[in-house]
């Protein structure tokens, strides 16, 4: 009788079929492990990525804008002058010196810019142009700038929409917060700052009237209807919508915005499912504190958790007691263009530039140190906004939010004294 061989299945050494399938089933795991090590080198060397930044970590302070992800240096390079007071070469040098030795991540400009609109160079769209050949030469910079820029609001008749084609147009149009008009303005904005997102997309200005740019009354009598009548908030957020999932902005910002205007953004953004804006770009200084009262309440953490970029915060370089006593330097601002922003150095506006003056000298510092440094004690701002025609001027506006610079209790009050006789001089009722 033939003997039978049992093969004992556990036994994968029994049978050369067995030992084959299991030589086969040890590569495969040794193959697996040696697939696993070869993954977590490479998370390794994506966290080792991560940690490495091009744009140095200094001693400015970063903070997060709103409910967002988007951490920002707490002092923000502005840029409006680049293309008529500053040159594309002068530009080229504050970027640099700012973001690669300074440690700046946030820029912000808008297709408006540069300003004022009455200068012969003026063209909007060139500032964006410029930022975009300095990104363009910079590009591993990018992903760690935050850019910011905007869209313009209600004007009737501009030459802003011309601007937003390629070739550009050749007739004004309104510019409005419509569908259309937010759509065409964030691809202008993309080409010209040769980048395929904007971190912080701001509306310039509302749609619907508003007292803007140094009034303060609400005259109902100025409310628009027919053709150009405002349009309607959930208009706005819809084509904002539209530019998030095609994920061509980050997040989206106010600018020149009043309480009611936040609310209802805040509103109709969470009807339709829509993140809420995560800043709001106000005119804040020493001498327009107004965004203090209600409108700090309306953005506070606790309740709509909006964070304020203030813009002027040197009111246009008056802050910096350039001009006091009738002194017009060469190539200044208010020299160069008397009647752009002249609101802030009125008369009323010189006699409280000149108390914060004798309060900066006191305190041992210059006016420019001591006004950016007030804004930076602020608990709602978040990043502010400089501006700087010259380097000097630029390195002493960054120098003002190093930690070393301290405004005592002692400067902060005088200051607040000066404010309660001189209550924002630079507003007036019209």
């Amino acid at each position: 009788m033939d003997k039978i061989h049992v093969i004992n299945p556990t036994d994968e050494t029994s049978s050369p079929v067995l030992r084959s399938a299991a030589s086969f089933r040890e590569e495969e795991r040794t193959g697996e492990r040696e697939r696993e090590t070869e993954r977590e080198r490479k998370r390794e060397k994506e966290r080792e990525s991560a940690t490495m930044t091009l744009i140095p970590r200094t001693n400015l302070r970063r903070i997060t804008l709103g409910a967002s992800d988007i951490e920002v240096t707490n002092v923000c390079l502005g840029t409006m002058t680049w293309g008529v007071q500053n040159t594309e070469e002068e530009a080229f040098e504050q970027l640099d010196y700012a973001i690669k030795e300074r440690g700046v991540n946030f820029i912000d400009t808008a297709e408006l810019y540069p300003v004022p609109s009455s200068s012969p160079l003026w063209v909007a769209g060139n500032t964006e142009k410029i930022i975009g050949k300095w990104i363009g030469k910079n590009k591993a910079l990018r992903k760690e700038l935050i850019v910011a820029t905007k869209v313009a609001g209600f004007i009737q008749q501009s030459d802003i929409p011309k601007m937003r084609t390629e070739p550009p147009g050749t007739e004004k149009m309104s510019t409005r917060l419509d569908r259309k008009s937010i759509l065409a303005a964030c691809d202008a904005s993309l080409r010209r700052l040769q980048t395929d997102y904007i971190d912080v997309y701001q509306l310039h200005w509302p749609d619907r009237y508003i007292p803007l740019f140094g009034a303060c009354e609400y005259d109902r009598r100025k409310e628009r209807d027919g053709k150009f009548a405002p349009i309607e908030f959930e208009e706005t957020v819809l084509a904002l919508k539209e530019l998030l999932d095609a994920g061509k902005i980050k997040s989206y910002g106010l600018s020149n915005e009043t309480s009611y205007g936040v609310c209802e953004f805040v509103r109709t953004a969470d009807k339709l499912g829509v993140p809420r804006p995560v800043s709001i770009q106000n005119s804040f200084c020493l001498l327009h504190r107004s965004y203090e009262t209600e409108l700090a309440e309306t953005c506070a953490p606790s309740h709509h958790n909006i964070s304020l970029l203030p813009w002027t915060p040197l009111a246009g370089g008056a802050l910096s007691g350039k001009y006091l006593n009738g002194a017009k330097p060469k190539k200044a601002r208010f020299t160069e263009f008397p009647a752009f922003q002249d609101r802030y150095i009125n008369e009323a506006s010189q006699v409280a530039t000149k108390k914060y003056a004798e309060i900066a000298e006191k305190a041992g510092m210059s006016l420019t140190t001591m006004s950016l440094a007030w804004c930076a004690t602020r608990q709602y701002v978040g990043s502010t906004i400089i501006g700087a025609t010259t380097m000097e001027q630029l390195k002493e506006d960054i120098d003002a939010f190093e930690p070393g610079i301290i405004l005592s209790e002692e400067t902060l009050r005088a200051i607040d004294d000066v404010h309660m006789q001189c209550r924002d001089p630079c507003i007036r009722n019209y």
